[in-house]
């Protein structure tokens, strides 16, 4: 009988040991544990549940993204791993990135300083980082840097995974396949880094915010479904397990 309780209190503690939180809005959204954020202001930016289009299930997070700075909002929570971070996402955009600077997550970075964030969003029409301590970027913005990144298709379910190491290491997959020029890696070249590396600055994010966020007039809706943060990489729902509403809008 002990034997019994203490595998079952063992099977309790893990998800908590590898601090993973898992969330899909099956049961609704629940804005306790994923509560908006707005740093500074807010102006047109809206978060809502969808029960229209879901990857899996029947709902989704719902981001309206307005034009300007101001025009941002996000949803998230601060249960982060105290050590490594992986994180997996499905999203659908509903416009394609444009030359403009414009984030779909964003992060709390202390390691960076006070008010400071490590984004993901897009720029020159790809996927990139972006530090706002230094507006350093991840890749270059050269044409090598570019061509080294890609960008989500438009109105399509894709499955997108980051991991930010202790280390400084970052990594990111799109649909399962790494991303080279979004790899920054003690071992692994990255030629077009450079502005990136430039820094010894080792990302300690205090929250992850799903939106979006645009430094122009770009506008757009995300969707956001099937969230992990944990302190493993947990991967991308096999292809065998078809998606709903992959093409809707």
């Amino acid at each position: 009988m002990f034997g019994q309780t203490a595998l079952l209190a063992l099977a309790a503690l893990v998800p908590f040991s590898l601090g993973q939180v898992t969330e899909g809005f099956e049961s609704g959204w629940d804005q306790t544990a994923w509560p908006t954020y707005a740093a500074d202001c807010n102006q047109g930016g809206k978060v809502t549940l969808d029960t229209t289009t879901a990857f899996s299930g029947k709902n989704s997070m719902r981001v309206n993204g307005a034009g300007g700075y101001c025009g941002h909002i996000f949803f998230g929570t601060t249960k982060v791993p105290s050590g490594d971070v992986y994180v997996r996402v499905y999203v659908k955009a509903q416009k394609a990135f444009t030359d403009s600077h414009v984030s779909f997550i964003t992060m709390p970075d202390s390691a960076q300083g006070s008010k400071k964030h490590l984004r993901i969003g897009g720029q020159s029409k790809i996927l990139m980082y972006n530090r706002e301590s230094d507006d350093a970027t991840l890749p270059d913005l050269s044409p090598q840097g570019i061509a080294t990144s890609t960008a989500f298709k438009t109105n399509t379910w894709q499955c997108f995974e980051y991991h930010l190491g202790t280390d400084g290491t970052v990594e990111t997959w799109l649909d399962g396949k790494v991303i080279a020029g979004l790899t920054s890696k003690s071992g692994v070249s990255n030629p077009n880094a450079a502005q990136w590396q430039r820094s010894s600055i080792k990302p300690k994010v205090t929250g992850i915010y799903f939106g979006w966020e645009s430094y122009g007039g770009d506008t757009n809706t995300f969707w956001y479904d099937d969230i992990s943060i944990s302190s493993t990489r947990v991967g991308c729902t096999p292809a065998a397990l078809k998606p709903r509403g992959a093409s809707e809008q």
